[in-house]
């Protein structure tokens, strides 16, 4: 359920690594950071959820996953993602007088009977399952800052492209569509796709509590062949896998085992890029198409670019993080992936 007038959160709050010392977000003219306290937007926690859900219907826009948006009423026409949220309503009975206890769970996978969607979520650990007011669904919301920047995918959002590159995005961002986005399925085994490999034996006596700790090969007999491409264990014929179209359905996938190959990083509401093999998050799959500003955090689609110690930058942002001070061409210390000149380098050690 989305309203057109919720508010924008965080704008102006303090840093969330750094309390007490940030008064609040001071948006820096093309780095991605705030300029008091020199961190991300995402230690700000800067978007709403409309925002997120505006971001993700864009990016499914225009791909075979659009049925996963729609359009919002009395909006602009852009296509807002239909993020399925999941009520679960226990009894609690203890008392002389019933009372039900209601959890919020930010994001489930669609499609779902709740019975399933549950045993989904179980089998994620704790801390990332995305219930309201929870460090978990701040997490989720931090994978999706980080993992699917917005300037990845919408040329209006980019500080560091040139003239006559905004087509060559255009190009890039249609191509990742057609070739790689996905949105993986939540199924159990062998009824991924909606059954394409139903004829395949099935198990349903073990639990699946076990499916992700068991390493004792037990498992395999009574499974049959189901094995989580991951961790390469067997997968029990009664619990939930994941399934990603662009890889077949002959693969599956454990709950908490669908990451980024590059990063570890589960996939936030599954959205995945498939390349080699292997699924990627959507900031590492473009980084390996492409290098990523270490100044301005964006995809580099200039062929005239800085380079130094394995990091890339646009030639105008190779600059001092402190002063501002170009320095292609100048000495310059690097702090991690930050450029800083010599005075500036000798003043922080001071």
């Amino acid at each position: 359920q989305m309203s057109g007038n919720q508010p924008q959160l965080g704008r102006g709050v303090p840093c969330l690594r750094c309390r007490g010392t940030c008064s609040g977000f001071e948006p820096h003219s093309w780095r991605k950071i705030c300029k008091s306290c020199k961190c991300s937007q995402e230690e700000h926690s800067l978007s709403s959820e409309l925002e997120d859900d505006r971001k993700i219907g864009r990016l499914l826009a225009d791909s075979k996953y659009s049925t996963l948006t729609a359009r919002l009423k009395g909006g602009d026409g852009v296509r807002i993602y239909k993020r399925n949220r999941m009520i679960v309503t226990n009894p609690n009975i203890s008392g002389k007088d019933p009372t039900f206890d209601t959890i919020t769970y930010e994001w489930a996978p669609p499609g779902l009977a709740q019975k399933l969607a549950m045993q989904y979520m179980e089998l994620m650990p704790k801390e990332l399952q995305p219930v309201a007011g929870t460090d978990g669904a701040l997490q989720r919301r931090r994978r999706l800052t980080r993992q699917l920047p917005l300037y990845d995918q919408d040329p209006a959002q980019c500080r560091g492209l040139a003239e006559g590159e905004h087509g060559l995005m255009e190009e890039f961002v249609k191509k990742y569509k057609a070739e790689a986005l996905g949105v993986g399925e939540v199924a159990l085994p062998g009824q991924g796709g909606g059954g394409k490999d139903e004829g395949k034996p099935q198990d349903k006596s073990i639990d699946c509590s076990q499916a992700a700790r068991s390493t004792n090969g037990a498992l395999e007999s009574a499974a049959g062949h189901y094995r989580c491409e991951t961790c390469k264990q067997a997968v029990p014929g009664d619990c939930p896998v994941v399934y990603a179209d662009r890889a077949g359905y002959s693969r599956q996938w454990h709950p908490a085992c669908f990451v980024c190959c590059r990063c570890s990083e589960p996939l936030v509401d599954l959205i995945y890029f498939w390349k080699g093999g292997v699924p990627w998050c959507g900031r590492h799959y473009c980084e390996s198409l492409r290098p990523r500003c270490a100044g301005c955090d964006e995809i580099i689609f200039s062929e005239d670019y800085q380079q130094a110690e394995g990091l890339a930058w646009h030639k105008k942002h190779f600059a001092c993080l402190e002063c501002e001070m170009p320095l292609v061409g100048k000495p310059f210390a690097l702090a991690n992936t930050s450029l800083l000149c010599t005075i500036c380098s000798q003043s922080k050690r001071l």
